[in-house]
């Protein structure tokens, strides 16, 4: 399989069990889901030649979080150490997208306007409702999960690209962490990259979702109105998108109303919004099973 000649790469994360598909810089999401599609079929024949099945999803539906062996290389040994349980419970994934900005500045002015909205794109891709192996009445337990991390959840409101910078380098230079790759916001800058990188959706299973997410992203770093988004109402919407999905109640973006997730989705999508994943696992009789065929159908 070294031959191969893929569009992206197959990488190991925190976890034995987890591959992480990534792929190149994209020109459009149609480019981007055929990219994905090679790396998971990829991904499948390296496993199926090795006794195993790929399956994509927030969480794993079976396994207790603890209970997953760590990858034996020093950047995952390491947030072992500093972290201790927290780390080890990390047993989720997520959708990460990099979308590209054109300066620093940008990058933060886009971030502020896109966060208060990523609530509802949590509702949307909600895809985690199993916690060592049990259903935990939430449709994405990643979301909880991820917050037992030191810098996670929302961005601390710096007020600019530089404050954010600053802050970096004056954690780093103490020694509290190694670099800003050591963030684990809901969304963050990425300078090597040049991007915005946005992590808050539970990883999805179909590729029809992944593409829809991608989608809405996209649209939002481009369309989301310049604002300073409200931490506080982040914070509520974040907890309640996570536990019903698009039934959520949420504090509108403008931060004068309420409104279901299912509303502000159709808002963001202009179309109805596809129900959470989350809720075709609580359905299926073999979830496991159900999870590797909508992988690669």
């Amino acid at each position: 399989f070294a031959a191969l000649d893929l569009p992206g790469t197959l990488k190991t994360e925190l976890h034995a069990s987890v591959v992480e598909l990534t792929t190149p810089v994209c020109e459009s999401v149609e480019e981007a889901m055929s990219c994905l599609r090679a790396l998971r079929s990829a991904a499948a024949e390296i496993a199926g030649a090795n006794g195993l099945v790929v399956a994509a999803a927030g969480s794993h539906p079976t396994a207790p979080l603890e209970s997953l062996p760590v990858v034996q290389e020093e950047r995952y040994l390491s947030m072992i150490r500093e972290i201790g349980r927290a780390a080890r419970r990390q047993g989720v994934n997520g959708l990460h997208v990099h979308v590209g900005v054109e300066s620093a500045d940008a990058c933060w002015e886009r971030l502020e306007s896109v966060l208060p909205w990523l609530p509802v794109v949590l509702a949307v891709s909600a895809n985690s409702p199993f916690v060592d192996g049990e259903p935990s009445g939430m449709l994405s337990n990643r979301a909880p999960i991820l917050a037992e991390l030191p810098r996670a959840g929302a961005p601390p409101a710096f007020g600019s690209y530089d404050g954010w910078e600053r802050w970096v380098e004056r954690l780093v230079s103490l020694g509290v962490m190694a670099d800003y790759t050591r963030i684990w916001w809901d969304v963050r800058p990425h300078p090597k990259l040049g991007t915005l990188e946005i992590r808050v959706a539970d990883q999805p299973t179909s590729l029809g979702r992944t593409a829809l997410l991608v989608r809405m992203l996209r649209d939002l770093v481009r369309d989301a109105p310049s604002r300073e988004a409200d931490r506080g109402d982040y914070l509520q919407n974040r907890w309640a998108a996570a536990s019903a999905g698009l039934d959520a109640m949420l504090l509108h973006p403008d931060g004068g109303s309420v409104a279901t997730a299912h509303e502000l989705a159709l808002e963001l999508l202009g179309a109805e919004p596809p129900e959470p994943e989350a809720l075709a696992q609580l359905r299926a009789g073999d979830v496991a099973a159900d999870l590797v065929t909508r992988t690669l159908g």
